[in-house]
């Protein structure tokens, strides 16, 4: 059996993420689909590779993970095929995967391109007929030309003790998570001197807590979510509406200092 996973920017406002799953259920009929999140901020690889990086590893292997974003960024949109720790990654040459897979070791494999008119039902049908084709054979015997992936360069300095942060994803309960892990602390801090994380203009956590609870009901507080990023967040709160922070927005000013 199949477990096939989707990862989209379509919403449910219509019919799209009935149609993908249609279209791939015709192609591999044995498939268990599961859905990682189709609420993505569109168009945005930045959100979609933080959540498929913290959701793949939950996986069995041989699970394939299928990123429905920004396919057509391209004229010919490519579909490309990577391999990962036992796991099968699809997608499109848009940086999306690698970012996602960090710094494990992949192969990778371009298995077609779309030339005029095709949609994106072709593409999801054409990937449907690769997935099943996996379920009994290889990227090497199904003769796909390995390919090497672009990757999309992190802008994000660390010079000087000093990390300048995005907010990559909010989550149900308002906790705003930005793109900045363990190792890029542990980087900027190897100099030594004092944490501080500021934001917006004037709103500063000094200490990394272990839990919620390590403040007062209603304090601010910075932790490090089971994924390994670090968060801004409200105990028992919404930071993200409190302090009013977005995801990709410019004026959320966030800074880690250590010094």
């Amino acid at each position: 059996m199949a477990y096939i996973t989707l990862l989209s920017d379509f919403g449910l406002q219509d019919t799209s993420v009935a149609i993908a799953k249609g279209i791939l259920m015709q192609q591999v009929p044995s498939a268990t689909i599961i859905d990682i999140t189709h609420e993505v901020q569109p168009f945005n690889k930045r959100q979609a590779a933080y959540l498929l990086s913290a959701a793949y590893r939950n996986f069995p292997e041989g699970t394939i993970h299928l990123a429905i974003i920004d396919i057509f960024s391209t004229k010919n949109p490519l579909l490309v095929l990577s391999a990962c720790a036992g796991q099968y990654f699809m997608g499109t040459d848009n940086g999306l995967i690698p970012t996602a897979l960090g710094d494990e070791q992949m192969e990778s494999w371009q298995c077609l391109q779309l030339g005029k008119p095709q949609s994106f039902h072709d593409w999801l049908r054409q990937a449907g007929e690769i997935i099943d084709k996996l379920q009994t054979s290889t990227p090497q015997v199904l003769g796909f030309p390995p390919i090497n992936l672009q990757h999309t360069a992190e802008k994000k300095g660390s010079e000087g003790g000093i990390i300048d942060c995005d907010v990559i994803h909010i989550d149900t309960f308002g906790n705003v998570v930005l793109n900045c892990n363990r190792k890029h602390i542990a980087e900027a801090s190897a100099s030594g001197g004092q944490f501080s994380l500021r934001f917006i203009q004037y709103e500063e956590i000094k200490e990394i807590s272990a839990n919620y609870t390590d403040v007062r009901e209603g304090f601010k507080l910075c932790r490090f979510n089971s994924n390994g990023y670090l968060e801004i967040s409200i105990n028992n709160g919404n930071a993200a509406n409190l302090f009013g922070l977005k995801v990709g927005s410019k004026h959320n000013n966030v800074q880690i200092t250590f010094r």
